[in-house]
């Protein structure tokens, strides 16, 4: 890189024992500025760190010898050093006097978008976003010479300031052959914009801090004449710009929808969402983390919907090193590292190794055995097959005749008389688990009778008949399979453990597809190792409309509650803490 930035003429417009004392500096050419205030010791700053220059406070004839030395002050209160990228900035007082100055040295910097010459050259719009100081104007004003001089195209630059071809008529020779605008006052900058691009045919119009809704409009109307823009605006990363009002027009523009009730449901969202309005203003956006780290966004329309959707997008992160060789890492959200990240939705995903089995090869959870596979319990579920035995006393052979007592001294099997309930689910569920329960179609001979919440609720005389005969009543919110394994293992007393054991888990698989056991180890892990032990949320894999309802009904065991949420094919579970 080659840096100019005429220091020396920075140097002669401050008092003599400040000049005498920085010309001495070791560290004079990291000088980024110097503070005078009135009545406070004279600062110099450097990368980090800054110190005092004397033990003699400012006077008001100290600024009045460094004002005489530069330019006229605009309406913004800057003014410059002719034929210098040197910047100055005052302090007034109620009185409109001069109480203090900003004294800001100003290089050029060339070969500092190496980064992203490649975007530069492609003829696309691009907005550099950054925090002050990070070298957003530095990097304009090498963005322009490049284009101008190398690409040879016709630019011009709006200088509002005159940051960045300097003060004077006469632009800094940093700008290559790129002509530059200048701006009487800072509210006129979108006049002078549109007046650019009807007076003097650019190909490349250049813009330093967009920052009122005139100017925002300004460069969509430029863009849409088929101007490339460069420009930087006043946030830090692309959802400070969506957050702001005033420039949200640069990346589009965003508005308030309402969605109809199939819409809402197939998005998983509320029906009232917030969708961009309009194709952005600026193709690419720039975030400058550090003069070394730049985060590229390609597509702002595409991380604009992203973020509206409340997802995290995937942009490039470009790094140089000593040598000036680029580095471009592309990293995607479905894999981050591991790490907890409070108030944040966890990702599944963070356990996940990559593999093609990666569920069973983390060891974090065994795989659901296979019907013809040797069963090894997990101390889960050997707590649960304990109480099971605790509970029956024996396991129930349903073709054996005999009874013996149940929990509550009843005798078993447990006669149970179904209302409104699936008859082929309780089967299947009464089979499956290995329940002491019959089913039976009269009444007199039940001793309780499972029905569905729905129905009675409507139907009086059922709850007349079960009192008359003393037979208590138990409910079910609907007919999955989940709800009524709940039922009857809570008519059993079997309901402490609230833990699925594998059976219940081969009454959720639709077959013997490892997708549908993969996806459902996912869940479960998720419950048992976030959602209950952290209280917090957690977001599983995309998975097929299929499959998510199988992790749905497995996560109605645990007492928790679940959405499905996000676009086909990415469409995916979150389940959350009760």
């Amino acid at each position: 890189m080659q840096i100019t930035d005429d220091l020396t003429k920075l140097l002669d417009i401050l008092p003599t024992h400040l000049r005498d004392r920085l010309m001495q500096h070791p560290e004079r050419d990291l000088l980024v500025e110097v503070v005078m205030d009135l009545g406070r010791f004279p600062e110099a700053r450097f990368p980090g760190r800054a110190e005092y220059l004397s033990d003699t406070p400012i006077t008001k004839a100290d600024l009045a010898e460094s004002t005489k030395k530069v330019g006229d002050f605009g309406g913004d209160n800057r003014a410059g050093i002719e034929k210098t990228l040197h910047r100055i900035s005052a302090i007034r007082n109620r009185r409109g006097e001069v109480i203090g100055l900003t004294c800001r040295v100003g290089r050029a910097i060339f070969g500092t978008i190496g980064m992203i010459r490649d975007l530069v050259e492609s003829g696309r719009s691009i907005l550099m976003l950054g925090r002050p100081g990070v070298g957003k104007t530095t990097a304009l004003r090498e963005i322009a010479r490049v284009l101008a001089d190398e690409l040879d195209k016709r630019v011009v630059i709006i200088d509002t300031s005159n940051e960045i071809a300097g003060d004077g008529d006469v632009p800094h020779p940093a700008i290559g052959r790129a002509r530059r605008m200048q701006v009487a006052r800072p509210e006129l900058q979108h006049q002078v914009m549109i007046e650019a691009v009807e007076n003097h045919m650019p190909e490349v119009i250049v813009i330093d801090e967009i920052g009122t809704e005139l100017e925002a409009l300004a460069a969509r109307t430029i863009a849409e004449r088929g101007v490339q823009l460069v420009g930087t605006a006043h946030g830090n990363k692309l959802e400070n710009l969506i957050k702001n009002p005033t420039l949200s027009d640069l990346v589009g523009g965003i508005q308030s929808v309402t969605l109809g009730d199939e819409e809402a449901r197939r998005r998983g969202t509320q029906k009232s969402v917030l969708e961009r309005k309009a194709p952005p203003t600026f193709d690419i956006a720039v975030e400058m983390m550090e003069r070394q780290k730049w985060v590229v966004h390609e597509e702002v329309s595409d991380t604009i919907d992203i973020l509206l959707r409340g997802r995290q997008p995937n942009p490039q992160t470009r790094t140089t090193d000593e040598d000036g060789n680029v580095t471009i890492t592309h990293e995607t959200p479905s894999a981050p590292e591991p790490r907890s990240r409070p108030q944040a939705v966890p990702e599944i995903g963070n356990y996940f190794s990559g593999q093609a089995r990666g569920w069973r090869s983390s060891g974090r959870m065994k795989a659901v055995a296979s019907p013809t596979n040797v069963r090894s319990l997990t101390p889960e579920q050997q707590s649960f097959e304990r109480m099971l035995d605790e509970s029956l006393g024996r396991s129930f052979d349903p073709v054996e005749s005999t009874s013996f007592p149940g929990p509550n001294g009843e005798e078993l099997p447990l006669h149970i008389y179904p209302y409104g309930v699936s008859r082929q689910q309780l089967d299947q569920v009464i089979q499956t688990l290995n329940l002491p329960v019959l089913l039976t179609k009269d009444m007199d001979g039940a001793d309780a009778v499972l029905a569905l919440r729905s129905h009675v609720k409507n139907h009086a005389k059922l709850r007349h008949l079960a009192k008359t005969r003393q037979i208590p009543i138990h409910t079910v919110k609907s007919n999955s399979v989940p709800q009524i394994a709940i039922a009857l293992r809570r008519l059993l007393n079997m309901d402490d453990s609230g833990v699925p054991g594998e059976a219940e888990l081969s009454l959720i698989v639709r077959g013997d597809n490892e997708d549908e056991i993969e996806a459902l180890e996912e869940a479960r892990l998720a419950v048992e190792q976030i959602v209950i032990p952290k209280g917090q949320p957690v977001e599983l894999l995309p998975r097929s409309a299929t499959v998510r309802k199988m992790q749905h009904e497995l996560v109605e065991h645990y007492r928790l509650k679940s959405r499905s949420f996000g676009e086909e094919p990415n469409r995916r579970l979150r389940i959350y803490p009760a």
